[in-house]
């Protein structure tokens, strides 16, 4: 699978790790995700995406965790795992420049049930996948360490 989209993945450091989501003014709850520029490698394409859509500018991929197609719109993804270096607010709100400027509100989620109603389904099956793999790679009780 080539990939199309890239996902940086944020996972708080907590016991029990939640996950970064954020609320889309008009598209309901989502990950960060964008398309990967011409020259860019998805890795790249997910901290730009990171730090366009939440203003975290210091993350780095940890993890590649995969890619994923989408079922909609020929979209495949490429998942990673991002550490930031700083400690994070439970939530926040980011002011975009691009996508019409729109205001995202940040917020931490469990993975367990995670919040698939309020997601566009696309989201929701993305979480799915998410939850699946992390924990295949053992990702759980330390967020970023594997068990």
């Amino acid at each position: 699978m080539h990939p199309n989209k890239a996902c940086a993945v944020v996972l708080s450091p907590a016991r029990a790790p939640t996950i970064l989501l954020f609320r889309h003014p008009l598209a309901g709850v989502q990950l960060v995700k964008g398309s990967i520029e011409h020259g860019e490698t998805p890795a790249q394409a997910a901290l730009r995406e990171l730090k366009e859509e939440s203003g975290i500018a210091t993350a780095t991929v940890v993890d590649d965790l995969g890619c994923w197609d989408a079922g909609y719109l020929g979209q495949v993804w490429s998942f990673h795992l991002c550490q930031v270096s700083e400690p994070l607010p439970e939530h926040w709100v980011h002011q975009t420049l691009d996508d019409h400027g729109h205001t995202f509100e940040f917020f931490w989620a469990a993975l367990d049930p995670l919040p698939d109603a309020d997601c566009h389904p696309v989201f929701s099956r993305a979480l799915a996948f998410l939850r699946a793999t992390l924990k295949t790679r053992n990702y759980g009780r330390s967020g970023l360490a594997p068990r």
